[in-house]
């Protein structure tokens, strides 16, 4: 179908997809949500890092790790011009996919306005609403 967008997203491997994913994050984290650039770039050495791409173009990014709390989903990034495609559903079925079969207990933390898109993959709030580098934020856990 003419116009019909190829939405890939696939575990990163390489140093320049890397960059890609952090290019990506830092567009939208540091410039558009100002978060402070120490701590957009924490833990990268022990995450599993994930880069979408619309039509074979950068188009978002993600990563989850193993925490002393169990499996934490994070930095899930959408350029805005992307933003509604469906790039950051596919984000989370391919981080999803990617966790190992045993993980018991997986959680993140959503900013506000993106709390409906993880509960559309069993993630349910819990606790009080807090603020993480200046940013509104659930805790969710999957339930």
């Amino acid at each position: 179908m003419p116009g019909t967008k190829k939405i890939q997203v696939h575990p990163i491997n390489n140093k320049a997809d890397l960059e890609k994913a952090f290019a990506i994050r830092t567009t939208v984290f540091v410039d558009e949500q100002n978060c402070p650039p120490h701590l957009e770039r924490e833990n990268e050495e022990v995450s599993h890092h994930f880069l979408a791409t619309i039509d074979d173009v950068p188009a978002g990014a993600s990563r989850w790790r193993q925490t002393d709390k169990g499996i934490k989903l994070e930095r899930f990034a959408v350029l805005k011009e992307y933003r509604g495609a469906g790039v950051g559903q596919e984000l989370v079925k391919a981080v999803l996919a990617d966790l190992p079969t045993d993980a018991e207990h997986v959680y993140l933390h959503a900013q506000t306005p993106a709390v409906s898109l993880y509960e559309r993959f069993g993630f349910v709030k819990v606790g009080d609403e807090f603020e993480e580098a200046g940013i509104w934020h659930f805790k969710m856990m999957r339930k």
